[in-house]
């Protein structure tokens, strides 16, 4: 892990670096592969949501530096208990796991196969949450004892970076979703208008009740409309 001006340097480039990224997708993978170089003790890093899900989770990786990460995420959705599951019901900013070895008793269904994965030592940062959502970025670690307070302040550091970062990208991201669904919609308003000849509120009353009758979202019909040049119904 970088020391004093070279911290400051090292998290300074991070956050440029993770602004200018272009895309959702590889803000998150940056924020992983920077915990694995400024983190000591980590090994390997990923980014998850837990979704509440009527009676349980459902777990979602968003992205991930190393196939563990994966196969932890599905395992705990899997058995339903975690410390994924635990930083959702209790909001925990920082959830640090020593060793894997002493939590049998709290996860007696996860712990005996995490640490068959190669788990032994983890932290998890909450990054977000809303509504029934959370975000977390969380460090792993093959050794007992290898992921520090020393580790847990400067991962600390890095997810508060990373989560203005990803808060960032994700607004972009919507951004751009929402003008492309407009646009997809206009235009599909135009193929209707021109193929059938009605207004334009003619038109988009159509593309309306399309959507409604069909269980459609408005915007995944008129991108098929515009891909297709289907008028529904037609």
């Amino acid at each position: 892990m970088p020391q004093n001006d070279e911290l400051a340097i090292a998290l300074a480039d991070m956050a440029r670096d993770l602004l200018a990224q272009e895309t959702l997708q590889s803000t998150l993978d940056r924020i992983c592969e920077y915990a694995v170089d400024l983190v000591e003790g980590c090994e390997a890093a990923g980014i998850l949501t837990v979704r509440r899900r009527g009676a349980g989770y459902s777990v979602r990786s968003l992205a991930c530096t190393d196939d563990l990460v994966e196969a932890s995420d599905s395992l705990q959705e899997e058995v339903g208990e975690g410390p994924c599951f635990d930083a959702t019901r209790d909001r925990r900013e920082v959830l640090r796991i020593a060793d894997l070895a002493d939590q049998a008793e709290r996860w007696p269904r996860f712990t005996p196969r995490a640490r068959e994965l190669g788990i032994s030592s983890m932290i998890g940062f909450l990054l977000f949450t809303y509504d029934e959502n959370l975000g977390a970025l969380n460090m792993y670690s093959s050794r007992p004892h290898a992921l520090t307070e020393r580790s847990e302040r400067m991962g600390w550091l890095l997810a508060s970076h990373a989560a203005v970062a990803f808060a960032s990208a994700r607004s972009d991201a919507d951004l751009h979703a929402s003008i492309a669904s407009r646009t997809d919609i206009g235009q599909a308003t135009g193929i209707v208008m021109e193929r059938l000849r009605l207004t334009e509120d003619e038109a988009f009353a159509l593309l309306a009740k399309a959507s409604q009758d069909g269980n459609v979202k408005l915007r995944h019909l008129a991108r098929h409309v515009v891909d297709t040049g289907e008028i529904p119904g037609r």
